[in-house]
């Protein structure tokens, strides 16, 4: 406990240095920036700075990537307040009741409950984040490549939930995912799979070309397809947060900071689910129920506060399983490989420390929120006014830059292209990008772990069902796969109506 506490407190003093706080801004304002630009999202900001950050150590790098993802989300909410329009998903809690007060001359109000929120639901976060992550992380310990080839498949299973409402084009694009990583010389023998005689492909579809293209310029494509004129609302009050507001609804953001957390440690499960289940438990407690949806502070504070409080909650299964739980978990995950480090079980043995820096990045990620929020509200807002025929192009240059830079390889731009321009016509169709960068990451840990089990057992499947820790993993991969059948979904939710009836009933005799 002693040692924990002295390794926590060496990763906030690490920080504290002038160039490291400015890089952590840096990040957290393009995020803002990111947030603020409807069709724009978490996922772009992580994207697009993990190219721009590969010359930078690993820590610092990852530090501008968390202050992105926290900033996104919180940035997001200005438009779900201005405009009624969520910035990023997370967001559409926040539209009934934050654009209900904007119309009511109270936007300013309402930022600033978005702000407090935002910020205290971060920190409670962060709490979690720092004790949850090392438990999970010793018992991830004891797993084999057996154990690791089904924590991969339950990371591809999940690609069917991660977004969207349609399983189906999930896995679809996690298996186009996988086959994408299966490209280039294996692991084991460097024998060439794929590659069509070409030498380009020897060396594998890289994850960043692949990143950009499938967030960075299907983004673009999709905004100039689709222009919007939006009227915004002006800011005639103040933004500063009003403690009078955090001290009275204090246990709704209590009570939404645990939802948000528990919702982002179950494993597909996004930001907006933290926040549309914490506007639900809100309502059902409130005293002022009428107001919900026509400009209630409890529903706005309870969405704000559900989804920010998720993001410690993603880090948690990122770090210790290598399970995300989000699209933006998904690529910050694959931001971490890029930079040297493997979220998983083996995070704890190769880089110990590396725990408690991200939750030293995460606490600066909240405070640098809170600086935007406290003075740099209205000049940010003046990004609102620029054209998409102007700032469209220029993500697309640092999509093409950032795609180039890391290998000098022009043949990474094609990549970009080829696959930014197929995620366009999918995304119109309803198919989403982050279950084919899960299946990206997770594929060359799924192919060499399930070829080194073989080869540990002589080729025999035995093992990967007869281990205890495997046997437990299939069991829920299964599991969590059969329930997007319909008939075992009602199937198991019947069950579950039979035992609590007979709970019910138990109770009622004994009379409790």
């Amino acid at each position: 406990m002693l040692q924990g506490l002295q390794d926590l407190g060496s990763a906030y003093l690490s920080f504290m240095t002038p160039m490291t706080l400015l890089y952590g801004l840096g990040g957290a304002f393009v995020g803002l920036v990111m947030g603020i630009l409807p069709g724009l999202s978490a996922t772009l900001a992580i994207a697009l700075l993990t190219t721009m950050t590969m010359s930078l150590d690993g820590n610092v790098a990852i530090l501008v990537l968390i202050c992105s993802y926290v900033g996104a989300l919180y940035g997001g909410s200005r438009t779900a307040i201005l405009l009624n329009i969520p910035g990023t998903a997370a967001n559409a809690a926040s539209c009934a009741d934050g654009y209900a007060l904007a119309q009511q001359g109270q936007a300013g109000r309402a930022i600033g409950i978005a702000t407090s929120g935002a910020v205290t639901s971060t920190l409670l976060g962060v709490v979690f984040l720092a004790t949850l992550t090392p438990l999970l992380a010793n018992v991830a310990l004891k797993f084999g490549a057996f154990e690791f080839f089904w924590l991969a498949l339950f990371g591809v299973t999940l690609s069917g939930s991660i977004v969207g409402g349609d399983p189906l084009k999930g896995w679809m694009m996690g298996l186009v995912g996988l086959l994408l990583a299966q490209v280039g010389e294996e692991s084991l023998y460097a024998y060439q799979r794929f590659t069509f005689g070409s030498e380009a492909l020897a060396g594998g579809i890289g994850l960043i070309p692949a990143l950009v293209g499938a967030f960075g310029l299907a983004e673009v494509l999709m905004a100039l397809s689709d222009p919007i004129e939006r009227k915004i609302h002006d800011l005639t009050d103040s933004v500063l947060p009003r403690w009078r507001d955090l001290i009275q609804y204090r246990w709704t953001v209590l009570r939404s900071g645990l939802i948000g957390v528990f919702t982002g440690l179950l494993p597909g499960v996004g930001e907006d689910a933290g926040a549309w289940v914490s506007y639900a438990a809100a309502k059902a407690v409130s005293k002022e129920r009428e107001k919900f949806g026509k400009g209630s502070i409890d529903g706005l504070m309870a969405a704000e506060t559900g989804d920010m409080s998720s993001v410690p909650g993603h880090l948690v299964p990122v770090l210790s399983l290598g399970v995300p739980g989000s699209a933006p978990s998904a690529v910050l995950m694959a931001a971490m490989i890029i930079h040297g480090v493997q979220p998983g079980p083996m995070l704890i043995v190769e880089h110990p420390q590396f725990i408690y820096h991200v939750v030293a990045m995460t606490t600066l990620a909240s405070f640098a929120i809170l600086l935007f929020g406290l003075f740099g509200v209205r000049p940010m807002l003046q990004v609102l006014k620029v054209p998409r025929n102007i700032l469209m192009p220029i993500v697309f240059l640092l999509c093409a830059v950032g795609a180039f830079a890391v290998a000098s390889r022009l043949f990474d731009i094609y990549v970009m292209v080829a696959i930014g321009i197929g995620a366009y016509f999918l995304r119109r169709r309803g198919y989403e990008m982050a279950p084919l960068v899960l299946g990206l990451v997770l594929g060359p840990l799924l192919d060499k772990s399930l070829r080194r089990g073989l080869v540990l057992s002589d080729g025999s499947l035995v093992p990967f069902f007869t281990r205890p820790i495997s046997l437990v993993l299939a069991t829920i991969t299964i599991f969590m796969f059969l329930l997007y059948v319909p008939q075992f979904r009602r199937a198991v939710a019947g069950v579950g109506k039979t035992i609590a009836r007979g709970a019910r009933s138990a109770l009622g005799r004994s009379g409790i």
